[in-house]
């Protein structure tokens, strides 16, 4: 049996395609483009507390524990971020640590713009940048003494 559609119909299922193609390529594209920086923030704030719980392994006791307890805790942040791939420039100078007041705090502070060259960005008429991120991609842990 075969069915004859009219003339005006030929092309519905080209501009149907073409709408919902648009629609799976914006959801797609914008599932690819915030995990990398989402999966980033994770890292980030895993190794930030693990540098803090290697912290609370320094004896308090030993000589210059201040400049000690610091040390340690970048180190375990900085070992637990080795997994990042060298395109993203990632550097030793993003994790910083302090003790001030009995307060240790273990930051990463990473820049968005260098993902530029990692990550896909595209300007969209009437959105903008996708994906839209922070100057910073930042974590901070810290634990009272």
């Amino acid at each position: 049996m075969k069915t004859n559609l009219p003339r005006r119909q030929k092309g519905a299922a080209a501009i149907e395609f073409a709408v919902v193609f648009v629609v799976f390529f914006a959801v797609f594209y914008g599932m690819i483009s915030y995990s990398l920086p989402l999966l980033l923030l994770q890292g980030f704030n895993q190794a930030t507390a693990e540098g803090v719980r290697r912290g609370v392994a320094v004896d308090p006791n030993i000589p210059d524990y201040s400049k000690v307890l610091q040390d340690t805790a970048k180190d375990a942040a900085r070992l637990n971020l080795n997994w990042i791939p060298s395109a993203f420039h990632f550097a030793d100078d993003h994790v910083t640590a302090s003790y001030v007041g009995g307060v240790l705090t273990v930051q990463v502070s990473y820049p968005s713009t260098l993902l530029k060259g990692v990550l896909p960005f595209m300007v969209l008429p009437g959105i903008g940048t996708v994906p839209n991120l922070p100057a910073d991609l930042q974590a901070r842990s810290s634990l009272q003494f």
